[in-house]
């Protein structure tokens, strides 16, 4: 015999069922729309166009989430981003401008595409770095806040490279800055460099988040601000700081790229590229000096390729044992091409100025531009130079010994000499104790008559020459 609910229970469920088709049909309510902060709306439309305009729609993201303190590294991956991601292990920030910032990246996939793929030559390398030190992984992504992963990125507060070391925080940590090289621009040495600073604003703080407010701001702008609160007695972490706006918005930023790099489902839905999880660089070295362009046709490169992996040179010649970067494909290439090349490694040669002479006089002399010279040797323009000075000329190669010289001054060997002044008036005593006026065409303006030179009205010359002498003294 079959039996059948009770007719209570069979209410129940029919309330249930009637309730859930409503709650599914009802439209959001306008509080449950992404409301951005007030003070971001001047920089974000209303609406973000659609997918048909290459645009997507305002999705958010979960942070990733956090990991265990003990990761193992030794299961093999071939994808770089699983290894990247596998090593977050900062904590999340989780605010308003968090979300700006990762709409305003998930809006520009194409911006975001080309930085990615200017992070490819270095990405493993700072990936690995991280990992030998411990250190979170998701601070090799800190070169797309700092300089789009623009080794050549210089800004206005003459910081520079990957990294953006000014140049007092670069001697600092080590990073030589000479007539020859600027290693804040040295891919492998501005790492090691960022790390050290990181790992050591890390242990002052004790918190990644100020850590990286000190990167941005400077470690006793954070101090002074954490002592503030301290004696306000308030919060002391870096939602709680007073800070410039850069740095407000500074960790905000990088939290919005690890959002969308460990999302995969947004990774791929933004069709951001493959990176392969091996090691893209390789150094070599040479015991001569050699040429930046010479050293890109032994590795089979263009000279753009090779400056791209070592734009620290400010030189067209790379100095003795001076580490060259190249891709680990290529430096067997290089070995060999190096073995067997007969001829001069640098075509450049050092020249001395005897006496004052132009730039541009040099230039013509040797069969170069004044521009590509000035280029080689540091110099603003067509500038005067001083007797004794040294330059890059053109050569043959054929006198490594005054080369050699040159090469172990860390100072620019050029002396700009101050262009001469214009000839004035000079007054000369004559025999009978008189002045004369000696300045070609400078007849003495008539009253009320404005002067050719400076165009302001002088008065008439003094009566008595003696007494006009006596006013100059």
């Amino acid at each position: 015999m079959t039996s059948f609910p009770s007719a209570p229970l069979l209410l129940r469920g029919l309330i249930v069922w009637a309730a859930g088709i409503f709650i599914t049909a009802a439209p959001l309510p306008a509080a449950a729309e992404l409301d951005f902060f007030p003070r971001l709306q001047t920089s974000l439309p209303k609406s973000f166009p659609d997918n048909a305009h290459g645009g997507l729609s305002v999705t958010e993201l979960t942070p990733p989430p956090e990991l265990p303190l003990t990761i193992d590294l030794t299961l093999h991956q071939t994808d770089l981003w699983d290894r990247l991601r596998n090593g977050f292990a900062m904590t999340n920030l989780n605010d308003d401008l968090v979300l700006h910032y990762q709409q305003w990246y998930m809006n520009r996939p194409e911006a975001l595409r080309r930085m990615i793929e200017r992070s490819r030559p270095y990405l493993h390398h700072i990936v690995e770095a991280l990992e030998e030190r411990g250190m979170p992984s998701e601070l090799a992504l800190l070169p797309m806040v700092e300089s789009s992963f623009n080794p050549m990125a210089h800004s206005p507060a003459a910081a520079s490279g990957l990294w953006q070391f000014i140049p007092a925080t670069g001697k600092r940590f080590n990073l030589e800055q000479n007539w020859w090289q600027d290693e804040r621009r040295d891919v492998l040495a501005s790492t090691t460099a960022a790390l050290d600073y990181l790992q050591t604003i890390y242990d002052m703080h004790g918190d990644w988040h100020l850590a990286l407010a000190s990167y941005n701001w400077g470690e006793g702008a954070v101090k002074r601000a954490i002592e503030k609160n301290e004696a306000r007695g308030l919060p002391t972490d870096y939602p709680n700081l007073t800070m410039p706006k850069e740095t407000r918005h500074y960790v905000p930023k990088l939290q919005a790229l690890k959002n969308i790099i460990g999302n995969p489902q947004t990774f791929a839905h933004l069709n951001l590229p493959f990176i392969p999880n091996r090691a893209y660089l390789a150094t070599v070295a040479a015991a001569k000096p050699m040429d930046v362009k010479t050293a890109a046709r032994l590795a089979n490169m263009t000279q753009d390729e090779f400056r791209h992996l070592n734009p620290s040179h400010n030189r067209p010649i790379i100095k003795p044992n001076t580490p060259v970067v190249l891709p680990a494909d290529r430096v067997d290439t290089f070995k060999e091409n190096l073995a067997s090349h007969g001829s001069a490694l640098t075509q450049w040669q050092a020249y001395a100025v005897k006496s004052a002479e132009r730039l541009g006089e040099i230039a013509s002399r040797f069969g170069i531009s004044t521009n590509d010279l000035a280029q080689a040797n540091g110099l603003p323009g067509n500038v005067r130079l001083a007797a004794g000075s040294k330059l890059l000329v053109p050569g043959s190669g054929d006198n490594p010994e005054s080369l050699q010289r040159l090469l172990h001054s860390d100072a620019s060997p050029a002396i700009i000499q101050p262009e001469p002044k214009a000839r004035g008036k000079k007054q000369l005593r004559s025999k009978t104790g008189k002045t004369k006026n000696t300045a070609q065409g400078s007849r003495t303006p008539s009253k009320g008559k404005p002067s050719a030179r400076s165009g302001k009205t002088e008065k008439p010359a003094a009566k008595s020459p003696a007494k006009a002498s006596k006013k100059r003294r």
